[in-house]
């Protein structure tokens, strides 16, 4: 598998694993170091952001992936990609939306591993 197969297969294993909830699959995605910043800026660690996921304050339906567009420069590479998410987050009520996620990413030991992810809308 070409590396940027790979690296778009992660971001849609990202939201297999957030849809059902797998905090074991989403630690496997994510480096230690990774951060999640949120539309409203706030930034969200690895764990914080699993425990999120896990406990329901975070809760996905469903995506539709539109458009995965992947940047590799040797060992570090930026994935942008555009999905319609149905959520349901921090309380709020189950809408669908056009969701972009601009993500970093580097590689370690052949394996891609997501360090930051911004969320936005497009």
């Amino acid at each position: 598998m070409k590396n940027e197969e790979a690296i778009a297969e992660c971001y849609k294993n990202l939201y297999k694993a957030m849809i059902e909830k797998d905090g074991f699959a989403l630690s496997e995605l994510l480096d230690e170091s990774f951060v999640l910043v949120h539309m409203t800026g706030m930034r969200q660690s690895k764990d914080a952001f699993i425990r999120a996921v896990e406990n329901g304050t975070l809760n996905y339906y469903s995506a539709q992936h539109q458009n995965i567009d992947v940047e590799i420069d040797n060992a570090k590479a930026v994935l942008t990609g555009q999905s319609l998410v149905n959520a349901a987050v921090f309380g709020g009520g189950r809408h669908t939306w056009h969701l972009q996620l601009k993500i970093d990413l580097i590689e370690m030991g052949g394996k891609w591993l997501m360090t930051e992810a911004k969320a936005s809308t497009y």
